[in-house]
């Protein structure tokens, strides 16, 4: 039997456990195990023994700079974002990875990431979400509420320093205007349970012509709704957040999995997470 975790603190419930074991079982591995270790922050530099306890394990809030000494190598992903959220014990080394980056290039694979891209939101998603699109060409404005604007300029110089000539500006999201090839929330604006707000005007929305939130909770924020309702292309969060940990299992132990086992996991997730809000 191999053990697996998630490691943060504090836990509430949490989505990985059904995730994980999902994958686990569609790779014929039922008797590996999943579980949830809270470890407060003051604990975690002792910690090492514990994480080498475990085949593999996912690191989650406040964890994903602070374990980052306790491990051999980082792979270049978690370089990229100086930040952790996958570990492979490699027979006895522990190798960090993040593949939140990977679950957001594969849940968003059929939108328009190339084109004008309005990432609203600056802080950890949103920053890598930023720098992933433009490495990946997209024309990318920065939308911010005005006490974010000195981190967006840091963002800004560190996608420039990492992607030379790339397109980028900086703007107020209460005064956004015009419409985008792709619009991101990557704010907490209308999650659960403060689900009737919505982070963008609905003239900006109605200018755009596909979306992305990176909120699975609800799983239709009504910033999706909104979208939605008028015929456009859009995308949860629950995609993301099962595609991460798809590319968890492939780092473990090479797991490969049909594309249909991954959209009914998603479905799986999307009505965990409604019949947690009625």
């Amino acid at each position: 039997m191999e053990r697996f975790a998630l490691i943060g603190h504090p836990l509430g419930h949490s989505m990985s456990p059904l995730i994980h074991e999902r994958l686990f079982a569609l790779s014929g591995r039922e008797d590996c195990t999943y579980d949830l270790i809270d470890i407060d922050p003051a604990d975690l530099a002792q910690s090492r023994p514990l994480l080498m306890e475990l085949a593999g394990l996912n690191a989650t809030i406040p964890h994903k700079q602070g374990v980052i000494p306790l491990l051999d190598e980082l792979a270049e992903s978690a370089k990229r974002y100086n930040s952790v959220n996958c570990i492979h014990n490699d027979g006895g080394r522990l190798i960090g990875y993040n593949t939140d980056c990977d679950g957001f290039l594969r849940s968003a694979e059929l939108l328009p990431i190339d084109g004008s891209v309005c990432v609203c939101g600056c802080g950890g998603v949103g920053r890598m979400i930023a720098i992933e699109t433009a490495l990946h060409g997209g024309a990318l404005t920065l939308a911010v509420i005005p006490q974010d604007i000195r981190n967006a300029q840091l963002l800004m110089a560190e996608i420039l320093s990492k992607c030379s000539g790339a397109s980028v500006k900086i703007a107020d999201i209460s005064t956004l205007e015009g419409g985008f090839d792709l619009l991101i929330n990557a704010t907490p604006v209308g999650m659960y349970p403060k689900t009737d707000a919505c982070a963008v005007s609905d003239k900006v929305i109605e200018s755009s012509l596909s979306f992305f939130d990176v909120i699975y909770n609800p799983t239709e924020t009504l910033f999706l709704k909104k979208a939605r309702a008028l015929g456009r292309a859009a995308v949860g969060g629950a995609a993301m957040l099962v595609y991460q940990a798809v590319k968890a299992h492939e780092i473990w132990y090479g797991g490969e999995f049909d594309s249909a086992d991954i959209s009914a996991i998603i479905r799986e997730v999307e009505a965990a997470v409604d019949g947690m809000n009625k």
